[in-house]
């Protein structure tokens, strides 16, 4: 069997903010491989880093914030050393965002058939005619009637809004979709029904996809692997079923415990004690040690290393090389 290249390689990835009172690191070192066609749920609490990985992985990042190291590359292309002009001509031809809110990211002023106008156009100068046709087929595709390229984004429904913007991000079959909780502002049927949508447009597609989201529930039917983040760090990385089957991280198995169960006997839910460490000054060792059930004294001083158990990765001291 060929071994298939990632369509996406993040290695050792590091984004900093500046601050008055020094930098804040908000990822720190995160390496992660997408597949062709792979869909990856990127799972934690606000303010663990899942966006500004995002955004640094689709170069959308702005002061105060910077890469400091590590590399990101799109079918092999250094996407961090390339100028502007270069990544205006493979943003949204060979990869797109999905933003967290349609109704921000949306002009306000311009018609949903506007707006895929001048996505068409910026890459692909065609006639009025045939941007006309291929903006209705895609909202066709994303399950709007094309009688909405005349809506303003404020006359559709959060969900409506939401599948433009997908239908903008599938302008040209990109290789790769960045979404960014794009169903936060979604009551819980109009979520299952974009996750839905999102998961047909992949099978037809057949794009590879990385999704934020604060809501481990929502990846769980969806996601092919999920990575668990926490303090800046992934703390824990395998397929979605082994993760949901057999957590290895406290992290992992404290967030699956906040969280109702819809099959078997019904349990108390548990939150996790404590908040979030400050990213500009982190604790020592473990990043998780203040809120951690198991910690031992020496895991507040040496900082675990990610090792493999069995398919998953995780980044704990209960699974070093006495394990």
């Amino acid at each position: 069997m060929i071994a298939t290249r990632p369509v996406l390689e993040v290695k050792d990835l590091s984004v900093e903010y500046a601050s008055d009172a020094g930098p804040v690191r908000a990822v720190d070192q995160v390496s992660l491989d997408v597949a062709p066609g792979e869909f990856i749920g990127i799972v934690g609490e606000s303010g663990c880093g899942k966006s500004t990985f995002l955004f640094a992985v689709a170069r959308l990042l702005s002061p105060p914030a910077r890469v400091v190291s590590g590399s990101v590359r799109l079918q092999g292309r250094d996407l961090l050393a390339m100028n502007e002009a270069a990544l205006r001509e493979i943003r949204w031809r060979d990869y797109s965002v999905v933003m967290q809110s349609a109704m921000n990211a949306l002009n306000p002023v311009l018609t949903v058939g506007a707006q895929l106008q001048d996505t068409i156009a910026a890459h692909e100068p065609i006639s009025a005619r045939e941007t006309h046709r291929r903006s209705g087929s895609l909202l066709r595709l994303v399950g709007i009637d094309p009688i909405h390229l005349k809506s303003f984004p404020h006359q559709l429904s959060g969900g409506m809004r939401q599948r433009a913007m997908i239908a903008m991000a599938l302008v040209f079959t990109p290789q790769l979709v960045i979404m960014d909780e794009p169903t936060s502002a979604l009551d819980v049927v109009a979520q299952r029904s974009l996750m839905l949508q999102i998961k047909e447009l992949q099978r037809k597609i057949g794009f590879a996809a990385l999704f934020v989201t604060h809501d481990m529930s929502l990846v769980s039917h969806f996601s092919d692997r999920l990575a668990v983040m926490y303090a800046g760090q992934i703390v824990e990385l395998g397929k979605t079923r082994d993760l949901f089957d057999d957590p290895k991280h406290p992290y992992t198995r404290a967030l699956m415990a906040s969280f109702p169960s819809i099959t078997g006997p019904k349990q108390d839910l548990q939150g996790i004690p404590g908040t979030p460490p400050d990213l500009a000054r982190p604790p020592n060792g473990c990043r998780f040690n203040p809120r951690c059930p198991l910690v031992e004294p020496r895991f507040r001083v040496e900082e675990p290393r990610m090792v493999r158990v069995g398919t998953t990765l995780v980044r704990c001291h209960r699974y070093g090389s006495e394990h």
